[in-house]
């Protein structure tokens, strides 16, 4: 059977904790900055995780190879 292949675009968008969880930047982050307020934009800054059904699923698309 051939290997799984990473997702690129997953790959682009997450990444994987080292205890196994994916990790997410904040949306509302890339651009039109101007109106936002100094607190909100301040904390769009953390990284987000994904929780439930939807971290297996990008953690097992980012695993290469298995």
């Amino acid at each position: 059977m051939p290997k799984q292949k990473t997702h690129k675009g997953i790959s682009k968008r997450f990444k994987v904790t080292a205890s196994g969880k994916a990790k997410h930047r904040s949306p509302n982050r890339g651009h039109i900055l101007g109106p936002k307020t100094g607190k909100r934009k301040r904390h769009l800054r953390q990284d987000g995780v994904v929780d439930g059904v939807a971290a297996k699923t990008i953690v097992d698309a980012l695993r290469p190879g298995v």
